[in-house]
């Protein structure tokens, strides 16, 4: 019995293909993407809670006195802008309007613009402001926290 001629010469077998992946490559392709999903919304909600958090202050304002209240808007928006923009918190006056002004898209004019620049300096018995101008005020302190946080 001779068995030679079905012995066929040695031959490598075929490559290992690239396409398609392993199971473990696809798991670390999902892995990798539910890292990246997990951080931007981290990012999100720490943006979403400074700026709910800032509203909440805003909200949680009942004084009797307007010129309190304005104070206590005041220090919120110069909070924001001590982690926003560093540079503006020490603006005071006009300048800390005109910069109000720049990075809002409504303006803040007449006697709550006046209020706000001036009430860090009044006594707190002091009249001459509606309640119409403290709330027009925090309309606009919440439209822009909105905007800037």
């Amino acid at each position: 019995m001779d068995n030679l001629p079905e012995l066929r010469d040695i031959h490598l077998p075929d490559g290992a293909a690239a396409w398609p992946p392993a199971y473990g490559w696809w798991a670390l392709l999902a892995a990798l993407m539910v890292l990246t999903a997990l951080y931007y919304l981290i990012i999100l909600i720490r943006r979403k809670s400074k700026k709910l958090y800032a509203l909440r202050l805003l909200r949680n304002i009942y004084c009797n006195n307007s010129v309190d209240a304005v104070v206590q808007m005041s220090e919120i928006l110069r909070r924001i802008c001590v982690f926003k923009y560093p540079g503006a918190a020490v603006l005071y006056g006009k300048d800390w309007l005109e910069f109000l002004n720049k990075h809002s898209k409504t303006k803040l004019a007449g006697k709550p613009a006046q209020l706000l620049a001036d009430a860090p300096y009044l006594p707190p018995q002091a009249r001459g402001y509606s309640v119409a101008d403290v709330t027009a005020l925090r309309q606009f302190c919440a439209a822009w926290i909105g905007e800037n946080l």
